[in-house]
């Protein structure tokens, strides 16, 4: 271990969610703070994502209009995420109150600390029809960034999937350019930014890059020390078994970082550790998650180490992804518009088995369950030549031809008849016609009787507003047809250590490890085993990090026994 340890008073361990939240509380109090990144780049999978946070209750939704209250979001979560604790120990309901009491406190701090946000216009909960839900919705997103705010350190902030200057609603809607006037009207802004924007000398990012830019630049401005290519490899304690600091692998050799009031992991979940995923779940896939590098798990396993209690290791966020043959470094498999019409989803028998619209958690959990009696995984999504000409294709946009390359490689299998689609993709003979005729019976009905796909506002917000009159089911009888396959992939592991309404990391006696705070993906969910709204993740690990910088800065040990810096391959 190299030289004396650095102190500070609060050490986090990883940049993504609530890391740079939870610092600039810290720092508004008069804290120091230092933040350990194990890779190359700052913002974690934060930073690639939408960058949504489900915000309940916010300022936001009072000026629109929008009726909301602790008592109407307690009573959304008590029926999406339920009442069975023992299965779901990260979502008591001391932590859920706590969430939606302290949400709107959080998002006043940040715009405080100028943070520009705004209110999405319309993303409708998840479940908008069961009590306590919001077809409006409560997302919240941060607005766009010039990423040449950063200087001399914008090549740290980690790319987002979004290739080019655009705002999250923008890239909802440009899909649509060819039957909407917003999507019309997207697709020019952004054509137009991409231009004017080198004029100006400006460079402008959106979705989670944006968030993660916009915390990034303000953290270094607040006088946060920010450290890439820093992994933690152990957690240290003092002889009384509190956390008193970190020992990390700096520019290959060991250093250790002592931290006055507390360590907040902040490191993932373990979506990229398949030895992880093969004994907590067992079947899923590393190379079907979309998280970035660093999200291997080894800060929970270390919280183990020390007695931390966890729950819901087998839960994640699931998502239905592709995997397109050529390769990708940013964003190597992408999510499919499945609530278009003149499409469904069928198992390898060539059956309709899941409500296609429903939200990405549900889907994946469905498809997994289908499997275990049919084949399902992969599953395939069947379109006609309506939908081609219309939707995207996988990530191929609407008004490009599909590329060869796809064909050639299997990837997309094309058929002039529903038979003959069937038999290239070795589904039983007859069964696929017998889908499609049932489910265009459904569509001419106006309503689908077998999995009620449309019943929702959600169901409908990714369809095609100008379909009537539904914006999600569309005929499938327009030769030829085409289809390609689906995996139960995932945007992170949702299992981790238990904290409480503190975010304290807690032993399994319920008690709290002294000095451990946790956020994001390395605990165990505050939504349980649901998924409640857009951003259900990052709105949580920014929450947690807010509640554990002010809990920690308000905490103080009357007494520590000596710190045992101990080289992790010999403690």
């Amino acid at each position: 271990m190299t030289g004396p340890a650095e102190v500070f008073d609060l050490v986090i361990v990883g940049s993504g969610g609530g890391s740079m939240c939870a610092a600039l509380v810290a720092r508004a109090r008069g804290k120091s703070v230092l933040i350990l990144e194990k890779t190359k780049f700052v913002g974690g999978t934060t930073s690639r994502s939408g960058g949504a946070m489900w915000m309940p209750n916010n300022h936001f939704m009072a000026e629109d209009g929008i009726a909301d209250s602790v008592e109407n979001a307690m009573t959304y979560l008590d029926n999406v995420v339920g009442t069975n604790i023992e299965a779901t120990r990260g979502a008591t309901r001391e932590r859920r109150l706590a969430y939606v009491t302290e949400a709107p406190n959080m998002l006043k701090f940040l715009i405080g600390q100028g943070i520009k946000f705004h209110r999405y216009p319309y993303w409708p909960d998840y479940y908008d029809d069961r009590p306590g839900g919001l077809e409006q919705g409560r997302v919240v997103i941060a607005d766009m960034f010039d990423i040449n705010e950063l200087g001399s350190k914008k090549h740290l902030l980690r790319p987002n999937y979004i290739p080019f200057p655009a705002g999250l609603e923008e890239v909802m809607q440009a899909p649509l350019i060819k039957r909407t006037w917003k999507g019309k009207f997207a697709t020019v802004k952004i054509g137009l930014r991409m231009f004017t924007q080198k004029l100006r000398g400006k460079h402008f990012i959106g979705a989670g890059a944006a968030l993660q830019g916009r915390m990034f630049k303000r953290s270094l401005e607040a006088g946060v020390d920010i450290r890439i290519n820093a992994g933690v490899e152990r957690l240290l304690t003092d002889d009384a078994g509190r956390v008193v600091g970190v020992a990390a692998r700096v520019n290959g050799e060991i250093q250790s970082f002592s931290a006055r009031d507390g360590v907040l992991i902040n490191a993932g979940g373990f979506a990229r550790n398949q030895r992880m995923r093969d004994r907590f779940q067992p079947g899923t896939r590393a190379e079907w998650s979309i998280v970035c590098e660093g999200d291997t798990g080894e800060m929970i396993e270390d919280m183990m180490r020390l007695g931390a209690s966890v729950a819901q290791m087998d839960e994640r966020v699931g998502v239905q992804l592709t995997l397109p043959p050529d390769d990708r470094e940013i964003f190597p498999q992408v999510m499919p518009e499945l609530a278009k019409p003149h499409s469904f989803i069928v198992d390898q028998s060539g059956q309709r088995y899941v409500r296609e619209a429903q939200s990405y958690q549900d889907f994946v959990h469905d498809m997994v369950e289908r499997d275990k009696t049919v084949p399902a995984i992969p599953s395939w999504l069947v379109m006609d030549s309506t939908y081609v000409s219309r939707y995207m294709v996988s990530e191929n946009m609407p008004w490009s031809d599909i590329p060869q390359q796809w064909f050639d490689t299997g990837f997309i299998v094309k058929g002039d008849t529903l038979e003959d689609l069937a038999a290239a993709c070795k589904m039983k003979p007859g069964q696929l016609t017998a889908t499609a005729e049932r489910f265009n019976g459904f569509v001419r009905k106006g309503r689908d009787e077998d999995f009620q796909r449309g019943d929702r506002a959600y169901d409908n917000f990714y369809g095609d507003p100008t379909n009537k009159p539904s914006p999600t089911l569309g005929l499938v009888e327009k030769g030829p047809f085409y289809a390609y396959q689906i995996v139960p992939g995932d945007i992170g592991t949702t299992g981790g250590v238990v904290t409480d309404e503190h975010a304290r990391v807690l032993r399994e006696d319920g008690t709290p490890i002294p000095g451990l705070y946790a956020t994001g993906n390395s605990t165990a969910s505050v939504m349980g085993r649901a998924y409640p709204g857009g951003g259900s993740c990052v709105g949580p690990s920014f929450l947690w990090g807010y509640v554990a910088a002010k809990h920690a800065s308000e905490e103080r040990p009357a007494e520590r026994g000596s710190p045992q810096w101990r080289h992790p391959a010999n403690a």
